[in-house]
């Protein structure tokens, strides 16, 4: 008896019309989702991070990093600016770069912003560039936004001399973690800068800063910025300051940039991406992601989207996740994927709250938060 009843339930549970397109989210329903699922992240965020920020101690993998944080005036209605800036020093005794440390928390004052100057975990020139800074880079934004009401599409980040070193190479490898970026007396290396199309840039330095050859590679750099904003007009807004009669210390002319980046906020969704992936590599970068086993230095993708059609110029991986949320467009109608001009794609996708929470815990930030998505395969 008790069997007939199972099977019945089974065949009544099975005629239920619980399939895929009767559990689809629509607009709103999508809209209260994120909220519960963003709620939770909150709350995870605050319980993991809280005892860090309050030690002001971050450790990760070992190495500790010290940071100091101090707020400049009130909160906006949308959220404090954060501005992490990066001290000088490099592969010299722990004694001078806490000397630089300790300069650099009084070198800028931002208004209506958190401002955080963290001690580098090593003594070593690429102090702030290692692999697995990023990381600590990322702690300090989530902590920021949890505990002091930072805006995250309003996250700049500044060096001087060895933290210029540090901005050159991390402002192009975080580029969509960035409002604007500005390097002060540091040197390029060997540092691409295709990633910095929406990450307006700022670079300052003595024109008598002859060490290294600091004045010179920091003026070409400047040329190729000018290079690359010419071929693309919409992109890659930067200024270039190689400032005549100052050596290493410019004696504080380059307090300008605070302003200067002050005017920018961060677009999480735009529209043309160029992601080439450098030295440390990612799997993600705004709104896609490659299969982190494919990924490698020099791998490029180029693509626009225009509305609900996204056209995919090139692509260096076998394939390419393309994320989507209901403020980059209208997942209420279909969406179009192009490679080369062909279309690949062309439907409807549906909303997920899983991948909510999947893509929201991956990479850390709210704002990267998506409900949809498209796997792109080259044949």
């Amino acid at each position: 008896m008790k069997n007939c009843r199972f099977v019945l339930l089974l065949t009544i549970a099975l005629l239920m019309p619980w399939n895929a397109s009767a559990q689809r989210l629509n607009r709103k329903k999508a809209a209260l989702v994120a909220q519960e699922v963003l709620k939770e992240w909150k709350n995870e965020t605050a319980a993991q991070w809280r005892a860090v920020w309050d030690s002001r101690n971050l450790t990760i993998g070992g190495r500790t990093m010290p940071f100091h944080v101090q707020l400049f005036g009130s909160r906006p209605a949308d959220g404090y600016s954060l501005y992490i800036s990066l001290h000088g020093g490099g592969n010299a005794p722990s004694e001078l770069n806490d000397q630089q440390w300790d300069n650099q928390k009084r070198l800028y004052r931002p208004d209506h912003a958190v401002y955080i100057a963290p001690r580098a975990p090593y003594d070593d020139w690429d102090m702030w560039f290692k692999p697995g800074l990023d990381d600590f880079y990322r702690a300090l934004i989530q902590m920021a936004v949890a505990f002091e009401g930072v805006n995250p599409d309003k996250v700049y980040i500044m060096g001087y001399s060895a933290g210029g070193d540090g901005v050159w190479r991390m402002a192009p490898r975080m580029a969509d973690a960035w409002a604007a970026a500005s390097m002060m007396a540091g040197h390029p290396g060997d540092v691409r800068l295709e990633n910095l199309r929406n990450t307006p840039f700022m670079i300052w330095c003595g024109a008598l800063d002859s060490a290294y050859n600091r004045n010179e590679e920091d003026r070409l750099r400047g040329l190729q910025m000018d290079s690359l904003q010419q071929t693309d007009p919409q992109g890659y807004v930067h200024e270039t300051h190689i400032v005549e009669g100052k050596a290493h210390w410019m004696e504080r002319v380059d307090t300008m940039a605070v302003a200067w980046m002050a005017q920018y906020t961060r677009n999480p969704y735009p529209e043309k991406i160029v992601w080439r992936q450098e030295e440390v590599t990612h799997p993600s970068f705004y709104w896609l992601s490659a299969p982190e086993s494919e990924v490698r230095r020099g791998m490029t993708v180029r693509l626009e989207r225009k509305g609900n059609e996204v056209d995919i110029e090139q692509c260096d991986y076998p394939s390419l996740t393309l994320y989507f949320n209901d403020e980059m467009l209208n997942l209420d109608k279909p969406v179009v994927v192009r490679y080369q001009g062909q279309t690949v794609f062309k439907g409807r996708l549906n909303r997920s709250r899983s991948l909510m929470a999947s893509t929201l815990r991956q990479r850390g930030d709210a704002r990267y938060m998506f409900s949809a998505s498209y796997e792109f395969r080259k044949n």
